[in-house]
């Protein structure tokens, strides 16, 4: 992106202002009731551990028809310097800008301005947020600004069954495919050296199907298959004021899991060397914490598999080899207490889905959608095996998926063309 897109009078303050240590970016959208804590918190983060630098805070807004942007701008800031900086009316960002699309737009124009700025580091945070505390700034910028890292990626711990999808797909597979173990932790804020903020404003990347469906999985993914300096940051708990946490499941997982398999073919080449995986540094306490309870409904889930065996098998048949339906189709017959479908069926499924989307055997869209019903059977069998262990023993299990998915990978390699 290039700055030409911002306003002149943008164009002209950053200008004014030259250069800076550290940006931190804020994308919002009619957040009036949340933004001023998120803005005084980042604040007052700053100046206790970033009290000699030259810190600028900026606001990059999709059309807001509420207060916040006169709350910004009155916001009682102790850093010198804020930004508010108004995206260009599109479709894109005043109609959905909580949707991923305007969301890519505004963390795009916050990355080039962290460029223009030649700003040592970067974080960008929600502005939603109920949960940021000034240990956030000192979490996601030291690492980049004393240890040199290039992406600080947020990690939180949340309830045991909370994140599946991450834990059952895009966690354990991006483990297997770049040999690192970041874990997918969406929202909250994560930090960016200025270089890399750099490189990633002014990528072409940024008009495609991966960006835009799941721009977390893209910047985890890109740096790690870079060669990028990752490490994570502990941040606690991560709670928003608007997020949607009944949004269609097929929806999320034909954005997630199509980003991470998009995203393989782009760095095929960097993958299919990776024989094993090694952990990335993590920064701050693992907090203990008392979660949310999360509603779990495994007989539906478990019907909704049998749903799906009964009206998209033709989908399957294409999918799966032989071998793989020959043990799916009992799981038909079974009660729920009895249904169980293994880690290892599971993985090669997943796999099968993903030289499927590769070969363009099926509209994607559709492939990834069939592959819902699969998802929420390997889910109703992860809880059944689980439910009655705490948070270690689900980190446990975790942690096996993990193993069987890199054990497998050679079938992934063996198929792949």
């Amino acid at each position: 992106m290039t700055l030409d897109l911002l306003s002149r009078d943008v164009q002209g303050r950053l200008s004014e202002i030259g250069t800076a240590d550290i940006l931190v970016g804020v994308p919002s959208y009619n957040n009036a009731k949340t933004i001023e804590r998120v803005m005084l918190t980042v604040d007052r983060g700053l100046v206790e551990y970033f009290p000699d630098a030259r810190c600028v805070i900026a606001v990059c807004d999709g059309g807001s028809q509420d207060e916040t942007r006169a709350i910004v701008e009155r916001a009682a800031l102790k850093t010198p310097i804020r930004l508010f900086v108004p995206l260009p009316p599109s479709p894109r960002t005043v109609a959905s800008y909580q949707g991923a699309a305007a969301m890519v737009e505004a963390v795009r124009a916050l990355l080039a301005i962290g460029a223009a700025l030649q700003a040592q580091a970067c974080a960008v945070i929600d502005a939603d947020l109920l949960s940021i505390t000034p240990g956030w700034m000192d979490l996601l910028i030291r690492p980049i600004r004393d240890e040199r890292f290039e992406y600080v990626a947020p990690l939180s711990r949340r309830h045991k069954y909370d994140g599946s999808l991450s834990n059952g797909v895009v966690y354990p597979l991006t483990r297997a495919l770049y040999g690192k173990r970041a874990r997918q932790a969406p929202g909250g804020g994560y930090g960016v050296a200025g270089a890399r903020a750099a490189a990633w404003s002014a990528d072409t990347e940024w008009e495609s199907g991966a960006v835009r469906q799941g721009l977390d999985i893209w910047m985890l993914t890109s740096a790690l298959a870079e060669g990028a300096r990752v490490c994570q940051a502990y941040l606690g708990p991560v709670l928003h004021e608007s997020r949607d946490s009944k949004a269609d499941l097929s929806a999320q997982l034909t954005r997630a899991v199509g980003a991470v398999f998009m995203l393989m073919e782009r760095y095929q080449a960097e993958w299919q060397s990776v024989t094993a995986s090694v952990p990335v540094p993590v920064f701050g306490p693992p907090f203990e914490m008392e979660t949310a309870p999360v509603a779990i409904n495994v007989a539906r889930m478990v019907k909704a598999f049998k749903q799906g065996l009964r009206d998209l098998l033709p989908i399957w048949e294409v999918v799966l080899p032989y071998d793989t339906l020959s043990e799916l189709l009992p799981l038909g017959g079974l009660e729920t207490e009895e249904f169980r479908l293994s880690a290892q069926l599971w993985v090669q499924i997943v796999y099968d889905f993903a030289l499927a989307y590769h070969e363009r055997l099926l509209h994607r869209e559709h492939l990834l959608k069939a592959m819902t019903p699969l998802y929420l059977g390997w889910t109703a069998s992860f809880v059944l095996d689980t439910k009655d262990g705490g948070q270690a023993e689900v980190e446990q299990a975790v942690e096996a998926l993990c193993a069987t998915y890199e054990a497998t990978k050679p079938y992934l390699l063996e198929r792949w063309r």
